[in-house]
């Protein structure tokens, strides 16, 4: 086995992990810390697969801005402990059921898959600038039409805030 190959279940892990411990987690918090391993996993499958930029803009927002901004909004509201939703005992066993089925079927999957013995050929070109490329040749129409999109969600959360701020 190759060191690309051990990175790779490391990685797998760390996301599939993550992710069935958000599922099967009752405390808000600890949902937030498996979503951000689950981020930070699949950003290690993205810079594995040689796309640095996407892995890097991974980290940053998802892994970064969106864990810390849920945090906080979980610090910021109230919650009692009587609202944590208690699984019965059929509940849980039929959740970790589930989990092994798909486990199987994963498995099964990738084992009768018919993988080729030639790895695929990369092009030696700098993934910033393609990516930089198409996007203000291409794709600049939408590029500015989702900048005006979330010009206009900023402007209007300031004048929901206002106005709830006028109201109290």
């Amino acid at each position: 086995m190759s060191g690309q190959v051990i990175a790779f279940f490391v990685l797998a892990l760390l996301s599939i992990g993550g992710a069935v411990f958000m599922i099967s987690s009752t405390r808000v918090v600890h949902m937030v810390v498996s979503l951000a391993f689950t981020f930070l996993g699949i950003a290690g499958l993205y810079i594995l697969l040689e796309a640095e930029f996407v892995g890097m803009t991974q980290i940053l927002v998802y892994s970064g801005a969106i864990s810390i901004l849920m945090l906080f909004g979980i610090m910021l509201t109230r919650h009692d402990a009587m609202d944590v939703m208690v699984r019965t005992g059929w509940t849980k066993q039929l959740l970790r059921l589930a989990i092994v089925v798909f486990f199987i079927i994963v498995g099964f999957t990738l084992y009768s898959a018919p993988w080729s013995g030639e790895p695929a050929a990369f092009s030696e070109q700098n993934n910033v600038k393609e990516i930089g490329i198409q996007m203000f040749t291409h794709y600049m129409i939408p590029f500015e039409l989702v900048s005006v999109l979330l010009l206009v969600a900023l402007v209007g959360s300031i004048i929901l805030a206002k106005k709830e701020a006028d109201d109290e």
